[in-house]
């Protein structure tokens, strides 16, 4: 018993002053991504996967419950195999060349995004949607603050609001097929369930009477 507990303690000192060694700092770095990438998507996919799956699916608790399951693990799955590849691919540009250089963030990105994103999925559209707003915000901060842009004299964004919400709401009462299936139901949810109502009980208790009266 004793001799097993000095083994694992002497395999747990040498795997310690590995992830010390520096000339295995990128190999590790990708590994430790992986980790993180699994782990982020896993806590970030499953409270929404929940919330969503019991507001708006149908079905047995069980059916819900591997929707719930299979969205986590395709966030998951994908956030960390994106961090592996980019980080690799990071890694071996900067070897190849000697030195870190903006560029290489973008290109191992964007064969990253196509290898492991690529796939037009509910999940990977969700990703890329939620990646593509902060992007526009992000440029229109960057291009002011290099002045190709003039700082404006008020802050934008109660228009950039307004515009979003009008176009949003345009495209759900006109062109509902151009939207995303999810945002759809919370629509549906939001601007259509909330004109239907037989009594008390589907007006404020639920949205939906479940009985056939």
């Amino acid at each position: 018993m004793a001799g097993g507990g000095d083994a694992f303690r002497a395999l747990l000192r040498a795997a310690n002053a590995l992830l010390q060694q520096h000339r295995y700092q990128a190999a590790l770095a990708v590994i430790k991504g992986f980790r993180n990438g699994a782990v982020y998507g896993a806590k970030i996919r499953a409270p929404h996967a929940l919330v969503m799956t019991f507001l708006f699916k149908s079905g047995s608790l069980r059916e819900k419950l591997k929707s719930i399951a299979q969205a986590t693990y395709a966030h998951s799955r994908n956030l960390a195999y994106f961090v592996f590849t980019y980080k690799g691919l990071l890694a071996a540009q900067s070897r190849l060349q000697g030195k870190k250089i903006p560029f290489h963030s973008f290109l191992a990105a964007c064969i990253g995004g196509w290898l492991v994103f690529g796939d037009n999925n509910p999940i990977n559209s969700q990703i890329i949607m939620y990646l593509l707003s902060r992007i526009l915000f992000g440029l229109s901060r960057l291009a002011v603050e290099k002045g190709y842009i003039p700082q404006p004299k008020q802050d934008p964004f109660p228009l950039v609001a307004a515009l979003v919400w009008g176009t949003v709401l345009w495209l759900f009462e006109y062109h509902r097929e151009t939207l995303q299936p999810s945002l759809q139901s919370s629509m549906t949810y939001l601007y259509e369930d909330s004109e239907v109502w037989h009594d008390l009980s589907d007006f404020l208790i639920y949205n939906k009477r479940t009985d056939s009266k």
